[in-house]
């Protein structure tokens, strides 16, 4: 799969927001935190290194390289770091495009062409590469669990366990690996977990409450046992997630859901191995925190030509 707004060719400043807006994407919201990292790179005082070493009026060229295998995320939000810091320098830089979010790539392809002043190209290096790697390391493991449950008609899902800041290119990047987002915040759906059923009193109490609160928004609701399963259906839910149940287990709540139109999620420490078996119960859904809390970046690197 490939993500929209990232085709190859040149991405220059005036296409960056469209492309950010044809991936699901606030442009305003990405130069908030691309000015963020900038800022933090640069809180101390500007680039020595670079600035002692290069010429102001130098400039240059580099290629983004991929170090290792893995899935693309993240190029216009790379191609607004450079903008960014370009445009606060005064000088003007090119961002050609090769390889598109959503991609697979390999150790050694080129993902980016990058011409601008030399200590512009410096200074954004990190910063770039930190976000793109990071991105791109979600959308590597989402591909994971996408190509294990190719076919099962299972799908993989996100959660809120997101870096904070980062919520929004996370789930982006979880897109671009061929998962689902859940619910982006606490206000576009609502998820009962065990802290709210205990306050209520009871699963069918909770989802009550919440159904008198806020009619109109989808209602998911966590259940560990049948017995809440069996509640949270009689209660009208429209999700029961199955948290940290077996797989025989998960099956029975499958059965009691779907004939009644009820999805299904499993939960709970779920790894790659556990696809096939979880798969294989019904379940519409699989919740993997470890997409967007633990996947390992990629790596990448900007090679001056």
């Amino acid at each position: 799969m490939s993500a929209p707004g990232t085709a190859p060719g040149v991405l220059g400043p005036e296409r960056v927001p469209d492309a950010l807006r044809a991936a699901g994407l606030d442009p305003r919201g990405v130069l908030e935190v691309v000015d963020g990292a900038l800022r933090e790179d640069l809180a101390l005082g500007p680039d020595v290194t670079t600035d002692a070493i290069l010429p102001a009026g130098a400039r240059g060229s580099a290629s983004v390289v991929a170090r290792g295998d893995g899935r693309l995320a993240g190029i216009p939000v790379a191609a607004a770091v450079v903008h960014r810091l370009a445009r606060a320098r005064g000088v003007d830089a090119t961002v050609e495009v090769l390889v598109e979010d959503g991609r697979p790539v390999s150790a050694g392809r080129t993902v980016l062409r990058i011409r601008t002043q030399l200590r512009c190209l410096l200074t954004a290096e990190r910063t770039m590469l930190n976000l793109l790697g990071q991105l791109s390391g979600v959308a590597t493991a989402t591909a994971a669990w996408a190509d294990a449950l190719a076919g099962t008609g299972t799908v993989v899902r996100d959660t809120r366990k997101t870096v904070p800041g980062l919520r929004a290119l996370q789930k982006y990047a979880v897109r671009c690996g061929g998962g689902a987002n859940h619910r982006m915040g606490l206000g576009d759906a609502a998820l009962v977990k065990d802290n709210h059923v205990a306050a209520a009193g009871s699963v069918a109490a909770a989802l009550e409450s919440v159904r008198a609160h806020a009619p109109r928004l989808p209602c998911e609701v966590e259940c560990d046992t049948l017995e809440q399963v069996r509640e949270a259906v009689a209660a009208g839910a429209s999700l029961v997630l199955l948290d940290n149940m077996e797989p025989a287990s998960m099956a029975e709540a499958v059965a009691l859901c779907r004939p009644v139109g009820v999805r299904t999620e499993a939960s709970g420490g779920l790894v790659l191995p556990d696809a096939a078996a979880v798969a294989a119960t019904g379940v519409d859904y699989v919740a993997v925190g470890a997409l967007t809390h633990s996947s390992p970046v990629l790596d990448l690197g900007l090679d001056l030509d």
